[in-house]
């Protein structure tokens, strides 16, 4: 790794993204959130979405930087998601359990990101479990399984450090691990 590591926070409206990278930053990040229409609040209290990106910063134990890209979770917004992928290093797919079809928003985030994964990596961070119970993890492992994938997936609370940490260590574990194309 170099010092311009660059990890990509991905996933749908209200899946936690901007929490994600609010919980292990370094600073304050930079948000570009704005008044979410009546159409982009998905959870009770959410009233600002992301248009642009959220940015943080987090220096690892072993001194390394990481910079932390969020993107917006609209697909109207899938132009800046080709922008921030130039130069990453790994991706953190957040899925919003309590939406309608997470399942189906994990293959369509895993389908959209598909030329930066297939260069990188991935983590699947689940949010969201305790307002909705269904699906279980196993069920998002055997969905990946069915579409021959193979990536981490953990349960996560968005607002918790601790919980973004292994998903963000996960990630590094995972691009040292991986063969060179």
């Amino acid at each position: 790794m170099n010092a311009d590591n660059k990890i990509l926070f991905a996933g749908p409206v209200g899946a936690g993204k901007t929490s994600a990278i609010q919980a292990i930053s370094d600073f304050p990040p930079v948000s570009t959130d704005v008044h979410a229409s009546e159409d982009e609040r998905t959870h009770e209290g959410k009233t600002t979405t992301t248009v642009s990106m959220d940015y943080g910063h987090i220096e690892l134990d072993d001194g390394i930087g990481v910079h932390l890209y969020g993107t917006p979770g609209q697909r109207r917004f899938s132009h800046m998601w080709d922008i921030l992928t130039q130069g990453g290093l790994g991706l953190v797919l957040l899925v919003d359990n309590s939406r309608e079809d997470p399942l189906a928003d994990l293959t369509f985030y895993l389908e959209a990101f598909a030329d930066f994964v297939v260069r990188t990596a991935v983590v699947i961070g689940v949010t969201h479990t305790d307002m909705a119970r269904q699906p279980k993890m196993d069920d998002y492992l055997e969905h990946l399984a069915s579409h021959h994938l193979s990536h981490p997936v953990f349960e996560v609370n968005a607002t918790h450090r601790n919980d973004i940490v292994l998903l963000v260590q996960t990630l590094l574990a995972c691009l040292q691990t991986r063969p060179r194309p």
